[in-house]
């Protein structure tokens, strides 16, 4: 099929690997140009050679998207290449595992600004050229503690909550525009993130990573982690000329972890 992304210039953060990595591969896959933009400029730069290799047009960006300072300077190089980004596909890192109560209200900020603050700023900046063009695709990726609250990520299940309500609400302002925006949660994804996590938990409980995961992969219908591809694939769907009649809802690539309707 046809995804209909043929020269679209797509902006995907956390590029460098895992998640962000994958999804730029899929939708280069699918023509577009891809801007791969993470904190780990060298991590890009290698994923960008990476796709050019396989004939992508494709750039590397050293950006830490928590520093608002950049945010124009960063748009206007895109645009001086390829153009007003198409698709924006918002990744932020996760904060330290912790529970909910008892954090420091400075550490509630400095995530706030990390992973909401930073994703409705860039959103903000690449809207103006999405509303010009007539077409845009903004998606951006959570966790699946929006539905479920995962214990010991207290700090990342509020923040990530907030993001679906402005999604949400946006999605009703630019929809006469011909852009959508939609939220997308991985379950447990095979990741470096995914395999933190899963030491921490072992390390918490005194037991072994192996277990850990073994667990928790047990509790998955399908009886495993998901491979990244498989999420950037639904990535690159949403992002799709086939897609435009799906915005401000929440699409789930778990496996079926999550038990709620």
């Amino acid at each position: 099929m046809d995804f209909g992304l043929q020269g679209k210039v797509a902006l995907v953060f956390g590029a460098g690997g895992g998640l962000g990595g994958a999804i730029a591969h899929s939708l280069s896959g699918e023509g577009a140009r891809v801007v791969l933009a993470d904190i780990d400029g060298d991590a890009a730069r290698r994923a960008t050679s990476r796709l050019s290799g396989e004939g992508a047009e494709a750039m590397a960006l050293e950006w830490d998207i928590a520093d608002l300072s950049v945010i124009a300077s960063r748009i206007a190089e895109i645009e001086a290449k390829f153009g007003s980004v198409s698709i924006l596909v918002n990744i932020t890192g996760g904060p330290p595992p912790t529970p909910a109560a008892g954090q420091a209200p400075e550490l509630w900020s400095k995530h706030f600004d990390s992973m909401v603050r930073s994703v409705i700023a860039v959103t903000d900046a690449v809207l103006p050229g999405m509303r010009r063009q007539g077409w845009g695709r903004i998606i951006t990726s959570t966790s699946s503690g929006i539905v479920s609250p995962i214990p010991n990520l207290g700090i990342s299940n509020a923040l990530r909550l907030a993001l679906v309500g402005w999604s949400k609400t946006m999605a009703r302002e630019v929809g006469h525009d011909g852009i959508t925006t939609n939220i997308i949660l991985p379950g447990r994804i095979a990741t470096a993130r995914i395999t933190y996590l899963d030491e921490q938990k072992a390390r918490r409980e005194g037991r072994s990573v192996e277990s850990v995961s073994q667990e928790s992969a047990d509790a998955i219908p399908v009886g495993r982690y998901g491979r990244p591809e498989e999420y950037a694939d639904a990535v690159a769907f949403l992002a799709s000329q086939q897609a435009s009649y799906i915005t401000g809802t929440v699409m789930r690539v778990d496996g079926g972890l999550i038990a709620s309707i």
